[in-house]
């Protein structure tokens, strides 16, 4: 029984509940009869792959409770735990834990199904209780505001769960499947046992890797779990070896000693295509980058005069640097909105134009430009940040780079430490209302401030039931974010990264949207020869 891959398009009935069409369960019965010819074939895992990360590792990335509204954590998660749905091969909000699940007529409910048999890593099954307890330990993205929309949670059985809601919520399954942690599924008896710090020291889930050991700075090993419900692993062994400089992962790649390097750009991408035995893979996820300018409400900065957000973004020669960065494979899409999520709208295309720049920051009061202080980033990205500042310095803009580390950089950005310019992104799933509500509106973890009319849009929208009348919200909403320069996106990026000789299937692209290796479980190695 499978779920509707969009919550939003409901047909009118007293009930709903997730069904297949004739199409989709013959596609469904030939994908499980596939899996299981894997599952014969590969009954004993062997083997290890070694992934080369370009950022350290956090432990509380190890946590579904604590997921920010980035994509680094699922980097992890996808090994290591389970949801009750989740993006998978099959769709978007596929069926994982939880097997089926029903909205009833009236929008106030949503009773899930759990899948049964499915143990956690420990031997505990996974039931009822622990999706409840996994929901209310959850402090994530957007916890408040699906705290503020969920009025209780009821476990009728082990089997079955179900969400009763304040009011209809359109977006509630995109926000518990897509755009946060709250359904990845934790054991309740092992947490209460060892406590929260416990549990990031030795996570247990009920994904297709167990935990096996983690040294910070160097790497975090996870062992097959030959228990899982969906298949088997093929590869006994996942190693996440930390690398954060470039050339560095291309050399270990190039001499076998890892082998999948994340994040390969510019030059050294180059490098790799010309490399024998090495492939490169180009994945545009759903992460657009941008600059923010968290002082715009602040009448006394620089930016809060339009016209010097403006400028920033007519500086930046985006062809120049998608072509010098990423090969040509980030689309320039002019948006901080992903373009492959619902209810996005197309803005223009954006322009570079550095002489108009120059004159809106002389009519702002800045013929000679200004000091702007900070640009912090994400030390994997500080390449990005280095050419943004070349551009800016040639319209007047001085700023002084300040990468972080990505645990830190995000840390930073939530909670509201970061000044002057913020080269940000978000790779985490979800539609164009879950991205408004974590970076546009009033409360969001990474607004800095609002803007009333747009707070208003976003309310009438969270609770609008009819398709037609939401996309026009939200299509309007995100024209006003253009319009009012709140940010200077720069593209929606591609991430590329190199695979060795040895990997059989890579899992690059086999879940839309995502850039990283995933679903785990279906990476091979190829055969000895």
């Amino acid at each position: 029984m499978l779920p509707p891959q969009r919550d939003h398009d409901y047909p009118n009935s007293s009930s709903l509940t997730a069904r297949a069409t004739r199409r989709e369960m013959l596609c469904l019965a030939a994908f499980s009869a596939l899996a299981a010819g894997t599952r014969s074939a590969n009954a004993v895992p062997d083997g290890a792959i070694t992934i080369g990360s370009h950022v350290s590792l956090a432990p509380t990335w190890f946590d579904p409770a604590e997921t920010l509204s980035i994509i680094t954590p699922f980097m992890l998660m996808y090994a290591m735990h389970d949801a009750m749905a989740k993006a998978m091969p099959e769709g978007p909000i596929a069926p994982c834990l939880a097997e089926s699940w029903t909205m009833a007529g009236d929008g106030l409910s949503y009773t899930f199904v759990l899948r049964p048999n499915v143990r956690f890593h420990n031997g505990e099954p996974v039931t009822a209780e622990d999706v409840k307890f996994s929901f209310e330990r959850y402090r994530g993205a957007s916890h408040q505001l699906m705290k503020n929309r969920v009025a209780t949670v009821e476990t009728p059985d082990g089997l079955h769960v179900r969400f009763q809601l304040k009011a209809p919520w359109p977006d509630f399954l995109t926000f518990y499947a897509a755009a946060s942690g709250a359904g990845w599924i934790v054991p309740k008896k092992y947490v209460e046992q060892v406590g929260e710090v416990g549990f990031k020291k030795a996570p247990i889930g009920a994904g297709p890797y167990k935990f096996a050991s983690f040294t910070p700075g160097l790497e975090l090993v996870c062992e097959a779990f030959e228990g899982y419900w969906r298949k088997i692993p093929a590869v006994k062994r996942l190693v996440f070896k930390v690398i954060p400089d470039e050339a560095t992962r291309l050399a270990a790649l190039q001499r076998g000693e890892i082998d999948i390097a994340y994040s390969i750009r510019g030059e050294l991408a180059a490098e790799l295509m010309r490399t024998r035995e090495l492939t490169i893979k180009a994945a545009v996820g759903s992460a657009p980058f941008w600059l923010y300018f968290p002082e715009q409400w602040d009448l006394n900065s620089p930016w809060h005069d339009q016209r010097v957000r403006q400028a920033v973004s007519l500086a930046i020669d985006r062809k120049t640097m998608n072509e010098a960065l990423t090969l040509g494979h980030s689309h320039l899409t002019g948006s901080i909105f992903p373009e492959n999520f619902d209810f996005y709208w197309q803005p223009p295309e954006p322009e570079y134009d550095p002489a108009r720049a120059k004159k809106l920051l002389a009519d702002a009061g800045f013929p000679n430009g200004f000091d702007a202080g900070d640009y912090s980033c994400d030390a994997s990205y500080a390449n990005i940040g280095e050419v943004v500042l070349n551009y800016l310095r040639e319209i007047g803009i001085r700023v002084q780079l300040r990468p972080l580390e990505r645990a830190a950089f995000f840390s930073a950005y939530s909670e509201k430490k970061l000044k002057n310019i913020v080269q940000g992104a978000s790779g985490a799933f979800g539609n164009a209302a879950t991205r408004a509500e974590a970076f546009v509106v009033k409360g969001g973890t990474y607004a800095y401030g609002s803007y009333p009319d747009i707070d208003a849009l976003f309310a009438e929208q969270e609770t609008e039931m009819d398709p037609a009348k939401r996309t026009a919200l939200l299509h309007r909403l995100q024209q006003l974010v253009h319009e009012r320069n709140i940010y200077a996106p720069i593209w929606q990026n591609a991430l590329l990264s190199g695979v060795g000789r040895r990997v059989g299937q890579s899992g690059f692209g086999l879940i839309k949207g995502f850039p990283y290796t995933a679903p785990f479980e279906d990476l091979t190695l190829k055969p000895r020869a």
